[in-house]
């Protein structure tokens, strides 16, 4: 049997050289680490508008834009889950009065129930951190530093 593939987008928020991360609130961070605002596309939903809508529904902000898309990668999430993943990343610009820190939450997450969110900022020096791989094309970001 094949494992399959799903289509994802993830979302690079960058502002004054630092990224826009989460940690989930309702699981530990050995499961599930810092992230990036990421998810699914939808049947018939390009990459782009899918990022603006995961990167909005996760962090609750208005006025996000596409920068450019910095590329795609695949990446196996097994043994979390029987996935192979092409991730569509993006460069997204926020307005510029967003906090450094606030609460948020989803109500359509993935597992089905609603998700709680912890929302900040990390210098692009120690985007390392990302999990599951999710900072793999970090380094296309070079010139925002």
């Amino acid at each position: 049997m094949r494992t399959p593939v799903v289509e994802k987008v993830l979302a690079y928020i960058v502002r004054d050289g630092r990224l826009l991360v989460f940690r989930h609130l309702d699981h530990g961070p050995e499961e599930v680490g810092i992230q990036v605002p990421a998810g699914t596309l939808k049947p018939g939903e390009t990459p782009e508008v899918a990022v603006l809508r995961e990167a909005g529904e996760e962090t609750g902000l208005a006025g996000l834009a596409v920068v450019r898309k910095l590329g795609e990668s695949r990446y196996n999430i097994w043994p979390y889950r029987d996935e192979r993943q092409l991730r569509h990343v993006f460069e997204l610009s926020c307005p510029d009065d967003v906090p450094e820190r606030w609460s948020s939450s989803e109500t359509d997450s993935a597992d089905g129930g609603p998700e709680r969110f912890e929302c900040f900022w990390i210098p692009l020096r120690q985007a390392h951190v990302l999990q599951s791989g999710q900072g793999e094309l970090i380094w296309r970001l070079r010139s925002t530093l």
